[in-house]
């Protein structure tokens, strides 16, 4: 059996062989309380957005200068988002704005490697899983998390790269790996290393 704590979620998951039944694999759960309260404890708050606070855009933070009197919209501009409008919908405009910006930059970087890979593109969308970075399928429709456009560039490319690859080769073979390399120019492991480690904190972001 195996118990873990989720970082993203701070979901409680449990892994049980088949031969355990439920109720002893509760009891087990149960006895392993303490280190679940200390686990989820020790899981870093969520980062609310609002005036003075530092959001990520493409690895580069950037701090909140909000203003009642500006526009509405959110500009970016040396180190800051310049936002203005009522305070109470801030957080929602700052949010679609990255969403946005998402969207624009990955749906351009795919289409550009899926012209290099020799695939069609069906669509390009965003949304905000908790458990993969990005999804395609064999329609050739491909979605990303939209806080990939919080990681460095380099992050966003190399993931792109593996769902593009992934029209080509619906599996992790070393010629799937092959492509995403190729695709790239580069390699793809630092890119994975960064998600792996600081993935988590993207998700915290926007959620109070």
């Amino acid at each position: 059996m195996r118990l873990r704590v989720d970082p993203r979620t701070r979901a409680v998951l449990l892994t049980v062989p088949r031969q355990v039944s439920a109720r002893r694999a509760l009891a087990w759960a149960a006895g392993h309380r303490d280190w679940v309260e200390a686990t989820l404890a020790a899981i870093p708050s969520g980062t609310p957005i609002g005036p003075g606070a530092e959001v990520p855009v493409q690895g580069r933070l950037h701090r909140i200068d909000w203003a009642a009197g500006r526009p509405r919209r959110v500009d970016l501009s040396d180190g800051r988002l310049i936002a203005g409008g009522p305070i109470e919908g801030l957080e929602p405009r700052i949010l679609r704005w990255l969403k946005g910006r998402a969207l624009t930059f990955l749906e351009r970087e795919t289409r550009v490697l899926a012209e290099k890979a020799g695939v069609a593109i069906a669509r390009v969308g965003v949304g905000d899983p908790v458990s993969r970075w990005g999804s395609c399928s064999s329609s050739g429709t491909i979605r990303y998390s939209w806080r990939l456009i919080m990681a460095p560039d380099f992050v966003r490319q190399a993931t792109v790269a593996h769902e593009v690859a992934h029209l080509v080769h619906m599996n992790h073979s070393p010629a799937f790996h092959a492509l995403v390399e190729s695709l790239l120019g580069w390699d793809p492991k630092p890119a994975r290393v960064w998600l792996r480690r600081e993935g988590a904190g993207l998700h915290r972001i926007g959620k109070a």
